[in-house]
C-alpha cells in the first residue's frame, strides 16, 4: 500500500494552523481582544482576508463574555450554530438555545408569512434581555431580531451576526452594523455557522 507524506499529529498540524494564520493574516488592525476570535473564525472558514470584512462595535468581546460569565444564555438561529459550541468552554454552564425545531415554529411562520428560522425567534422570549446571540444561517432571522428589538423586545448584551448566504445577508448584516447593538459582522455574503460557533468558543475561552 502507497504510504502518503502528510501531517498526522493533531497537535502539530493545531499549532501549525494558528501559527500560519497569525502569519498570513492582518491583524494588526484589530483591538487585542477581538485578535482571538478572528483568528478562530478564520481558522473556521480558511480564509485570511476575512479580518477586511469584519465589523464590531468597541466591547463587543468584553460585552459578551461578561453576559456569559454572568450566566447568560446563547440564543443560536441553527442546529448547526448550537451544535459547535464547546460546551467545556463555557464558564457559567450556560445553556445554548436554538428554537428552531420547536414543533410551534411551523404555523409561526406561516402567520407571519416569514420563514421558520425567523419565527423561531418569536419564542426566545424574556430569555433574549442581556443573552448572547449567534445568528450563522438565516439572514432574515437576523432581520427578525432588529425588527423585534425595534418593536420594544428585551435587548440582547451582544449580537454575533454572521449568516451566510446570497439574499439578505449582506443587508442583514449592514442593518445590524448600523442598529446601536454590541455586534460583530462579517461584511458581504460570507458567513455560516462554524464562523458563528468558533466566535462564540472564542469569546468564551478567556485563556486565548
Amino acid at each position: 500500500m502507497t504510504t502518503r507524506e502528510y501531517v498526522r499529529d493533531g497537535a502539530e498540524i493545531y499549532r501549525r494552523s494558528f501559527a500560519t494564520i497569525r502569519a498570513e493574516a492582518d491583524l494588526a488592525g484589530l483591538p487585542p481582544e477581538l485578535v482571538p476570535v478572528a483568528v478562530r473564525m478564520i481558522h473556521a472558514c480558511g480564509q485570511v482576508d476575512l479580518v477586511d470584512d469584519l465589523a464590531y462595535s468597541p466591547g463587543v468581546v468584553a460585552a459578551a463574555r461578561g453576559a456569559l460569565r454572568a450566566g447568560a444564555p446563547i440564543l443560536c438561529d441553527a442546529a448547526m450554530v448550537a451544535s459547535g459550541v464547546t460546551a467545556a468552554r463555557l464558564p457559567a454552564g450556560n445553556d445554548v438555545v436554538c428554537t428552531l425545531r420547536d414543533p410551534r415554529v411551523p404555523e409561526l411562520a406561516e402567520r407571519l408569512g416569514t420563514t421558520r428560522s425567523a419565527a423561531a425567534l418569536e419564542l426566545w422570549g424574556e430569555r433574549l434581555g442581556g443573552a448572547v446571540v449567534a445568528l450563522g444561517n438565516a439572514p432574515t432571522a437576523l432581520f427578525h431580531l432588529l425588527d423585534l428589538i425595534d418593536a420594544g423586545a428585551p435587548r440582547p448584551a451582544a449580537v454575533l451576526g454572521i449568516p451566510v448566504g446570497f439574499i439578505g445577508a449582506a443587508e442583514s448584516k449592514a442593518a445590524l452594523a448600523g442598529s446601536g447593538l454590541a455586534h460583530l459582522v462579517v461584511h458581504g455574503r460570507r458567513g455560516g455557522s462554524a464562523m458563528a460557533a468558533a466566535a462564540v468558543n472564542a469569546i468564551a475561552n478567556e485563556k486565548e
